[in-house]
């Protein structure tokens, strides 16, 4: 079960059985439970939603270049809630770092194995990835896995924080939907490096044998097919009408999964829909 699956099965008032050990038993830390989110001002929700399109548009950008096209917008903001926000979001610049060093190959537990690699199959290589996706009054967050083969959207979740036993959760229902890939990229997003993530890939996890791969810090194109994803689903259904709550973005977002798997036709993958390329390899 997903955590928040898991959150909803504590009983307050059960008889016998405090809080704290149905927490215990079902793998919740207390704090979780008891936390209430503080809803941010409608200020704040609009300045992301302006930002999270300006991202979309040119991921380059970063704190100095949104402060300005923001301005520009009629928006009064400095760089430092800028950064708060896009942390907030989970959104960074994209930028080349300059080679001045050679790291320490040694110090890097996940290299980026997809160098020069060739994708010929489904099921080599899944790449997961976490976004803010906005609703009127608030946002909420989606992670997704994708099939890099034939751009097949596997498994889905929403959630209004970022667990990481909820990246953990949707990648356990992936693979007992569609087996173990050979590997999983993701970035360098804590959810990505907590114990709870690396623990499915050691002995007796849910991913044993499958490879981590990460990508590296400024790299533009590491994670361009889920990237593209996000732009697609965000661009052509969610600004043009914001859910009003989770249930309804639940509802949008699986439509437009199950729309983008099964009628939107790429071209880069012979004109097919993912759900039939994924298909006729597997």
């Amino acid at each position: 079960m997903t955590l928040e699956q898991r959150r909803a099965l504590i009983e307050p008032t059960l008889q016998g059985m405090s809080i704290v050990q149905q927490c215990d038993v079902l793998e919740i830390h207390r704090s979780g439970f008891y936390y209430t989110p503080r809803p941010m001002c409608q200020e704040d929700l609009r300045i992301m939603r302006l930002m999270d399109e300006l991202h979309l548009e040119d991921p380059c950008r970063g704190t100095r270049r949104l402060v300005d096209e923001l301005v520009e917008k009629g928006v009064m903001i400095g760089r430092d809630k800028v950064r708060r926000l896009m942390q907030a979001m989970r959104i960074k610049a994209v930028y080349c770092v300059p080679r001045t060093t050679v790291a320490d190959a040694t110090k890097y537990k996940f290299p980026y194995l997809l160098r020069d690699l060739k994708i010929v199959r489904p099921g080599q290589v899944w790449a997961v990835d976490i976004t803010y996706v906005p609703i009127r009054g608030g946002f909420m967050y989606m992670v997704a896995v994708i099939d890099l083969y034939s751009r097949y959207i596997l498994n889905w979740s929403i959630s209004n924080s970022m667990d990481a036993e909820w990246v953990v959760g949707m990648i356990k229902e992936a693979i007992a939907m569609h087996g173990k890939p050979e590997i999983i990229n993701s970035d360098q997003g804590c959810q990505f490096t907590s114990e709870a993530y690396t623990a499915l890939f050691r002995k007796d996890g849910a991913a044993e044998g499958v490879k981590i791969s990460m990508d590296g810090k400024g790299r533009a194109i590491d994670n361009v097919f889920i990237e593209r994803f996000w732009r697609t689903l965000k661009h052509e259904h969610l600004y043009l009408a914001p859910p009003t709550d989770g249930v309804e973005l639940y509802t949008t977002c699986k439509r437009f999964v199950h729309f983008y798997n099964e009628k939107r036709k790429h071209s880069s993958i012979g004109k097919v829909t993912p759900a039939v390329r994924y298909r006729m390899a597997a």
